[in-house]
């Protein structure tokens, strides 16, 4: 009799942590990259943070942290220890980086946060790893892509408030140079460990209903029909999605300023980035759902076809609220594909495996940190610019072809050796 609630309770958890985690992200990394180009003076040295982020964490998740949480069953766990020490690090970091700035060491400040923070990834990778297996330990097939989905809806929704309390906090640096934001980062951080703290006695609780014994059950039957090919064809049309769907995003907002391109001011910036949030935030909440009424392969292609063809349209007009309307579809097409696909993810792997593989999963979504832009993005627009002597908008334009070419190879592919495979039924 008292499963419901404490199931709902659990959730209630779950999503208070989502919504933390997000708030986070948003006020600390909103003005980051301002900041550091402020203490570095150079753009090459600011682009580094998010893909040594992104390696630190892949390396992280694969060496070390998706082993033990299949070795030892650990979850809530490497969660509550990653936030831990994740505070832990905030503060040094600052330390760290507020005493070279007493020096009057500002590069040398803001290399500290880089590798710092990058440090600070390696070890706090164990969270995303706890999250995701925790995540996917709490549903089953049947309801993974609607509760996955209203996570990541709660997930924007605490972005969207982080960026607008980042604005007031940032006060030209002083947020950081004084360590307002690092202070609230860290108690964040702690709040969230006390959270997951309480969640684990509820999910311990709950694992001896017998509702529960259902999921287990659920795991097994995903086991047994646990397909390698599936997930290794899944991993590597993801991969060429996300690089083609991201490595324009650089491209984009300086195609957004440039005055033959779409000449938008800043608070038609402002506007235009916004409409990115508000489409995904519907999609977030709504694709889940329906992606476990008719499948998520098929709710999966319709976000991928999304992702091909929103690109095309951002050199048809320079109309302010048709790019805010083409934008906002791409951040349809963005959440459709991160919540699906981790929802698709977490049916196919086994519950044995869930840290190692869930690990190569938030490895490869972890190329929209930046890696793609850095790596694709910029240097096949600078090509065009600087070595084909083409006019900078024709450049940025072609680039938003080529990436629309790119994730196109990559839907082709997963239509062709994941979504035809027959679906794993709990």
């Amino acid at each position: 009799m008292s499963q419901q609630p404490t199931r709902k309770t659990v959730f209630l958890n779950l999503a208070l942590f989502q919504f933390l985690s997000f708030v986070r992200r948003g006020i600390f990394y909103t003005f980051m990259i301002n900041y550091l180009f402020m203490l570095m003076k150079t753009v090459t040295y600011t682009t580094m943070l998010g893909t040594m982020n992104m390696v630190a964490s892949a390396l992280g998740q694969n060496l070390l942290w998706g082993r033990i949480s299949d070795r030892h069953k650990l979850r809530v766990e490497l969660v509550i220890t990653g936030e831990a020490i994740a505070a832990a690090f905030y503060f040094i970091v600052y330390l760290i980086h507020k005493a070279l700035l007493s020096w009057q060491a500002d590069f040398a400040a803001g290399l500290s946060l880089i590798l710092g923070l990058s440090l600070l990834e390696f070890f706090w990778s164990m969270s995303d790893v706890g999250w995701a297996a925790l995540l996917t330990d709490a549903t089953t097939s049947r309801n993974r892509g609607g509760i996955v989905g209203t996570l990541n809806f709660i997930a924007s929704l605490g972005r969207m408030i982080g960026i607008n309390f980042a604005g007031f906090l940032y006060n030209d640096g002083q947020g950081f140079r004084e360590g307002t934001i690092f202070y609230i980062v860290i108690a964040m951080l702690i709040t969230s460990a006390a959270i997951m703290i309480v969640a684990s006695r509820l999910i311990k609780k709950n694992t001896t209903t017998k509702g529960e014994k259902n999921l287990t059950n659920n795991d097994y039957d995903v086991a047994s029909s646990y397909s390698s090919e599936k997930y290794n064809w899944f991993l590597v049309s993801l991969i060429i999605v996300v690089v083609g769907a991201t490595c324009i995003s650089q491209v984009f907002l300086l195609f957004l300023q440039l005055p033959t391109g779409l000449g938008k001011s800043a608070a038609e910036m402002s506007l235009i980035l916004t409409a990115w949030t508000l489409g995904g935030m519907p999609a977030s909440l709504t694709c889940g759902w329906i992606s476990d009424k008719i499948g998520k392969e098929k709710t999966l292609l319709a976000g991928l076809v999304l992702a091909i063809l929103t690109p095309l349209g951002y050199s048809l007009s320079t109309d302010l609220f048709f790019i805010a309307a083409v934008y906002g579809l791409n951040g349809m097409s963005f959440w459709t594909v991160q919540t699906v696909g981790f929802a698709l993810a977490g049916d196919i792997i086994p519950k044995d495996k869930r840290g190692r593989l869930f690990s190569k999963y938030n490895t490869v979504m972890a190329l929209s940190w930046g890696p793609s832009g850095l790596l694709v993005g910029g240097p096949l627009a600078d090509f065009q610019t600087r070595i084909l002597g083409l006019p900078t908008n024709v450049a940025y334009i072609n680039t938003f072809y080529a990436s629309s070419i790119i994730v196109a190879v990559g839907t082709a592919l997963f239509a062709a050796k994941v979504a035809k495979m027959k679906a794993i039924k709990s």
